[in-house]
């Protein structure tokens, strides 16, 4: 189930300055009776001007563009039109902008070479206020946070959190969906969201993927 509700599709931008790779995922999702691209675009510039335009449920989003990089272009589309969500294209998975796209933003972080049906579920899950993140760099993320030093704060934001919203930042940081954190937990899938909601609010972050890394950065997780 999307949050297309199967009436409304999701609306994507497709932003990529490779012709040919942009036009084929156009076409190849256009296929999806849930999805609908509202537009196109080869540059970062020219991909902010139409987000604010369109206003699309979710922008596919190459690294590297000219004009303006993937993630200048994300940091001004995420200033621009907030609400839409936004999944970073890289063909290298050595990608050294990881850590920029997320803290500008990013929901996801998609390799180009992943098949049409991993990102059109990739589009679906993020749409529903999810994140994604291929696990090799996940790893690579968790890296970038044991080389930065933990910035000194006395009483931290993360320690006004519940023990059931440690709990499902625990479950969300093994990967899981709403729906999955939900029946492991049980409770209903709106609570689930309503805890999601107020752990971002309380660490004053902009995305469940943002909450993941602060919390591993700031070692509330039991992660291996």
């Amino acid at each position: 189930m999307t949050e297309a509700t199967g009436t409304e599709p999701v609306r994507v931008l497709v932003v990529d300055d490779q012709e040919l790779f942009r036009r084929g995922l156009i076409m190849l999702l256009g296929g999806d009776d849930d999805i609908e691209v509202v537009g196109e675009a080869a540059d970062g510039v020219t991909a902010t001007e139409l987000a604010v335009k369109t206003a699309p449920d979710v922008i596919l989003l190459d690294v590297r563009m000219p004009r303006r990089t993937g993630v200048e272009a994300c940091r001004a589309i995420k200033e621009s039109v907030p609400s839409a969500k936004i999944i970073m294209l890289t063909v290298s998975d050595e990608e050294a902008d990881l850590y920029e796209s997320v803290k500008n933003g990013a929901s996801g972080y998609l390799l180009k070479d992943s098949s049409i049906e991993e990102v059109a579920q990739a589009v679906r899950v993020v749409n529903e206020g999810q994140s994604l993140i291929s696990p090799s760099m996940a790893v690579k993320l968790i890296d970038e946070f044991k080389q930065m030093s933990k910035p000194e704060r006395e009483q931290g934001p993360a320690l006004r959190l519940t023990d059931r919203e440690l709990e499902v930042l625990r479950l969300v940081a093994k990967g899981l969906n709403n729906r999955e954190v939900a029946k492991e937990l049980f409770i209903s899938e709106n609570t689930v969201k309503n805890h999601v909601r107020n752990i971002l609010e309380k660490l004053q972050l902009h995305s469940r993927m943002e909450a993941v890394m602060y919390a591993m950065r700031e070692k509330l997780l039991d992660l291996p």
